[in-house]
């Protein structure tokens, strides 16, 4: 979350405290001083990904092969200069800033709600001023970074505080990021994402002695000034009387500066005057009305201590809360220490989905998508995918063994949800004949006879046990697609044939092209209801790294990555071709060797989806793009009674440049 406010403060009041710095040229000073150690810049990752997301196209639900090539142009610039780079992603959402994190996931709902107004009138993507990042950006930056020989850290507690700690003990040559915290935290100097030239290598750098400098404070004050202005430990609406009283007493109060930032001079101006001890600490504890938490202030300069710092205004005997991340502070889930630890050590090496998560404390989180509260034919995705993470919690906490299970906490965002208290979600026993494999089994255990139930597992979270054979046929990526494709064409029953063409020919059509042929792609118009679509599928990939993940790695995780079979602006075009009827020469691009391949995916996910009752039903919408505010019911002008539904004859083998190479599937 940062200082609200001091990042814009530092740049107009303290000018002197924004350098502009060029890493290569720190990078050079750092191996000259220690030739023994690379120049090493330790990234807030999470910070960093709106600035890595350069693609034109935002709201079609990603241009992934573009924002690839895109991370990869990033890590070649700094390895050109023989810099280092280490990345660090939020693991967890602290209990201390679940408030802030409620408050923002609804903002953001409004900002989609704007979104989403502006398509429907304008038929076209918002300027960048109303720019969010597209729908689970940094779980996928994770394994993007991994693909390109990173080794990201998702971290056990707050990222910042993990950074931080990071770049002191490793003596890095600064931390690249966007978050006010790092000037206040003393540690290694602060770099700027936003302000970072890539070709040049050049940045601003942050200086906590100039900031101090021109505040009049020395660095052990920062923690304290961050606490008395607001951050993740101190609320905002607690120090409103405090900032009136420094106001009041300010001789720096200048009436062409905004009212914040005269409460940050008089606060700096307050503090300069108090001793640096334990009591003084204590007394403004007492002044400020903290209500029952008189320790408040205590914990919140105690959060800015790294690994062996200490600080005046808080007694050595005291132990730093910091040091104890989430699995220790809470009793864990699991209780199996060999599965736990090694939930942990995929966690922090990025190589699962928010099983670790699970397995800890029993609560997750998903933040917001680009879905249209105005549409409701289309559920929430957190609703749509409910049953499948229902039956990756019985895997993960093994519902069918006996006993009671745990129910699993989630913080899903969705239309509807005032996110006022986790909800309290049961686990599902997936329907496998002779019950779950053991979690036991799953992770450890080696084999053919393994991996088949590994896969049987992943695919009954999916209710697709019975299509094993089919699908095993498939190349590994087609296949996943395959699975989440039908999973969400049984789910959501306003879903229609037109939809499934687009998907399909999406899949088909992707194949071969490169960033630069899809970067070159040009719509004429964007369809609100394609985008929500296309973010409900891009969450939908998410399930599948979370089931894959829980069920022992049936597919190799990058096999399930968006690159490999989604294209946002390549949905838009199937989409808007598929609901205006257009041939499927057009479709397919005038491509005749994906006819027989197309026809084949197709029938495949009509038969699963007939075999639980579920027809898809012809509805075309034309160019009849949603204009409207208001709640929609389903419109029976969309009927079709002249082709209703599509059930051609199943071709057994998938054949084509689909048919996979027989080999056993690959661990990851």
């Amino acid at each position: 979350m940062g200082i609200r406010g001091l990042q814009g403060f530092v740049a107009r009041v303290c000018p002197d405290a924004c350098r502009t710095v060029d890493l290569r040229e720190m990078a050079e000073k750092h191996r000259i001083n220690h030739p023994d150690f690379p120049p090493v810049i330790v990234v807030d990752a999470m910070g960093c990904v709106r600035y890595w997301y350069t693609p034109e196209s935002w709201v079609c639900g990603g241009q992934w092969r573009e924002y690839l090539a895109n991370l990869e142009d990033f890590i070649k610039a700094f390895m050109a200069a023989g810099i280092q780079l280490v990345f660090y992603f939020d693991g967890v959402v602290e209990e201390k800033k679940r408030d802030e994190w409620i408050e923002r996931r609804l903002k953001n709902n409004k900002d989609i709600a704007r979104i989403f107004q502006f398509i429907k009138t304008h038929r076209k993507q918002p300027g960048r001023e109303m720019f969010i990042v597209p729908s689970a950006l940094p779980t996928f930056t994770r394994f993007a970074l991994k693909l390109l020989g990173q080794k990201p850290v998702c971290t056990l507690q707050e990222a910042d505080f993990e950074v931080a700690a990071y770049g002191l003990q490793h003596n890095c040559i600064g931390i690249l990021g966007q978050d006010s915290d790092y000037l206040i935290y003393n540690t290694c100097p602060y770099f700027s994402i936003e302000k970072l030239c890539l070709d040049r290598l050049v940045t601003v750098m942050y200086s906590r002695e100039d900031l101090c400098r021109a505040l009049g404070l020395s660095l052990t004050h920062l923690p304290l000034f961050a606490c008395l202005l607001g951050n993740d430990v101190v609320p905002e609406s607690l120090l409103e009387g405090f900032w009136h009283k420094c106001l009041v007493t300010s001789p720096h109060k200048n009436n062409s500066y905004n009212r914040r930032t005269n409460v940050l001079l008089a606060v700096a101006n307050y503090i300069s005057k108090v001793p640096c001890s334990y009591s003084s600490l204590k007394h403004l504890e007492e002044m400020l009305p903290l209500g029952s938490d008189k320790t408040l202030l205590h914990r919140g300069v105690e959060s800015y201590l790294l690994p062996g710092q200490q600080s005046p205004w808080i007694p050595r005997n005291i132990t730093n809360c910091q040091m104890f991340p989430l699995e220790q502070q809470t009793a864990a889930l699991c209780q199996d220490k060999e599965i736990f630890q090694l939930a942990k050590e995929q966690h922090i090496r990025s190589e699962n989905y928010t099983i670790f998560n699970i397995l800890s404390n029993g609560e997750i989180e998903c933040s917001n998508s680009l879905e249209d509260e105005c549409d409701t034919e289309i559920p929430g995705q957190a609703l749509i995918y409910r049953p499948a993470r229902q039956h990756i919690y019985s895997v993960l906490l093994e519902s069918g063994k006996g006993g009671a299970c745990p129910l699993v906490k989630e913080w899903f965002v969705y239309f509807g949800n005032p996110l006022q208290q986790p909800e309290l979600i049961q686990p599902v026993q997936p329907s496998i004949p002779g019950g779950t494999p053991n979690l036991r089994t799953l992770w450890f255990a080696k084999g053919p006879d393994v991996e088949k139930q590994r896969y049987n597992t992943f695919l009954a979270c999916f209710h697709l046990q019975d299509r094993m054979e089919e699908l095993q046929a498939l190349e590994a990526p087609v296949a996943a697609f395959c699975c989440l494709l039908t999973y969400l064409m049984m789910q959501v029953s306003t879903l229609s044939l037109e939809d499934l063409n687009a998907f399909v020919a999406l899949i088909l059509c992707l194949k071969g092209k490169s960033a630069a042929q899809l970067a070159g792609l040009q719509l004429a118009q964007v369809d609100s209801r394609a985008v929500h679509l296309g973010a409900v599928f891009v969450r939908g990939l998410t399930t599948l790294l979370m089931a894959n993940s829980a069920c022992g790695f049936p597919f190799r995780m990058d096999d399930l990555m968006p690159w490999e079979v989604f294209d946002g602006k390549l949905f838009q075009e199937k989409y808007q071709q598929s609901h205006r009827g257009c041939s499927l020469e057009e479709l397919l691009e005038g491509n005749e060797s994906l006819y027989t391949p197309f026809q084949n995916l197709k029938s495949f996910v009509c038969k699963a989806c007939m075999a639980k009752k579920r027809t898809i039903q012809s509805r075309p919408r034309g160019n009849g793009f949603i204009t409207g505010t208001q709640q929609r019911e389903f419109n029976p002008r969309f009927q079709q009674t002249h082709r209703s539904s599509f059930v051609p004859p199943y071709h057994n083998q998938m054949r084509g440049f689909l048919w996979r190479s027989p080999q056993p599937q690959g661990k990851k």
